[in-house]
């Protein structure tokens, strides 16, 4: 892909794809994505749980078209919804948690059980770009305001802060003249759509060091 930077892939095929959990507030279009790559056979990874911290995210409703477990997790029936969100990960034997326009912090109590195994999809340059308040269409508010030539997606590392962990892959858009939040949006979307798998694959698929055995 053009401008895609990442790390080396691993050579060994995995024999066993690790199971994927996605964590979304929203639409859901990166899920969908996944959920078709891995019906394409590109991603091998199935994924085995949705959550949402909204009851009317269309993430959810999109896992339950496709038979996805999916639940919604929040204050309203939960007094501690991140402990909830653990049990349901360990409950699923999830691998490696995935998050898709998730809005919120991850409780220190998931990164433990998952060392190294939450990614984030980012919708702009990082670090530049990130940090609390910094998601959605405020992006891309950000980046034009800024001037700069090139946005695009990052996938990272997550850890207790907002998009400060460690960068996996990222894709350079180039902002074009005339362009809008909405039109910029619109081309990073797809972007992410393209480079989201293939970050999971390339990290998580194709060695099972470190990955299996949640």
């Amino acid at each position: 892909m053009p401008g895609l930077r990442m790390t080396a892939r691993v050579s060994s095929p995995a024999p066993d794809a690790p199971r994927l959990a996605v964590l979304a507030s929203g639409g859901g279009s990166n899920l969908q994505a996944l959920i078709d790559a891995h019906a394409r056979g590109d991603l091998p990874a199935p994924i085995v749980l949705v959550i949402s911290n909204r009851a009317d995210a269309g993430a959810l409703a999109r896992a339950r078209r496709h038979q996805i477990p999916a639940f919604h997790v929040g204050r309203r029936d939960h007094a501690d919804p991140d402990a909830r969100i653990l049990e349901l990960l360990q409950a699923h034997r999830v691998d490696v948690v995935v998050l898709a326009g998730w809005l919120k912090l991850v409780d220190p109590r998931v990164l433990a059980a998952f060392p190294e195994r939450v990614v984030n999809i980012h919708p702009g340059p990082l670090p530049r770009f990130g940090g609390k308040g910094m998601h959605g269409i405020h992006v891309h508010e950000a980046v034009l305001a800024a001037g700069v030539p090139c946005s695009g997606p990052t996938v990272h590392l997550v850890n207790e802060r907002y998009d400060e962990g460690p960068p996996l892959a990222a894709v350079e858009v180039p902002v074009e003249a005339g362009d809008t939040p909405q039109t910029l949006q619109q081309r990073v979307l797809g972007a992410e759509h393209a480079l989201l798998w293939r970050v999971i694959r390339d990290h998580f698929c194709e060695s099972t060091a470190g990955v299996k055995g949640t």
